[in-house]
């Protein structure tokens, strides 16, 4: 606990939580936010197509699309753990931070998954998708929801930031 106390009264952690700068907590807000919307959002219209949304739409160009996915989840990943130090010792106590990690990963896992078997196999260059395609565009939608569900509920569930012993329920 004395780590993450530590944590948190790092000027860098005092200024990205209390400034009135539009460029501390606000920013970092919304570029996490940003993020999500990237790996998230641009995911999903991957998965969709897999599932057959747009069948008029071939799959494989779609492929061209893992960089921005891949910016969105540096994003993420930077201004998560900026989020997460400034308030560590409210974030990292509370059990829904670790669900929504797990749902973070799974879903990456499926993207570098989804790239070997989908975009990588020479079916989908002919326009056919592998037998698994789908299964896999629909545990990516779960992830991708999941990490967003979870990561709203951490401002509900848990531990109250700055508020000892205090938890919502």
């Amino acid at each position: 606990m004395s780590f993450l106390l530590w944590l948190e009264h790092l000027r860098f952690s005092i200024w990205v939580r209390e400034s009135d700068s539009i460029w501390a907590f606000p920013m970092f807000l919304f570029m996490h936010t940003l993020g999500m919307s990237m790996i998230a959002g641009v995911s999903a219209v991957v998965d969709l197509a897999i599932l057959g949304f747009w069948p008029s739409i071939p799959v494989k160009p779609l492929e061209r699309l893992y960089p921005v996915m891949w910016t969105g989840f540096w994003i993420n990943a930077v201004t998560g753990t900026v989020l997460m130090v400034v308030d560590a010792s409210t974030k990292l106590l509370n059990p829904v931070f670790y669900i929504k990690m797990c749902f973070v990963f799974s879903g990456v896992a499926l993207l570098v998954k989804m790239r070997k078997r989908i975009f990588d196999s020479p079916e989908t260059a002919q326009g056919l998708l592998p037998p698994n395609a789908k299964l896999l565009a629909w545990l990516s939608l779960a992830c991708w929801l999941g990490a967003i569900t979870m990561g709203r509920l951490l401002a509900y569930l848990g531990p109250v930031s700055g508020l000892t012993g205090i938890t919502n329920h």
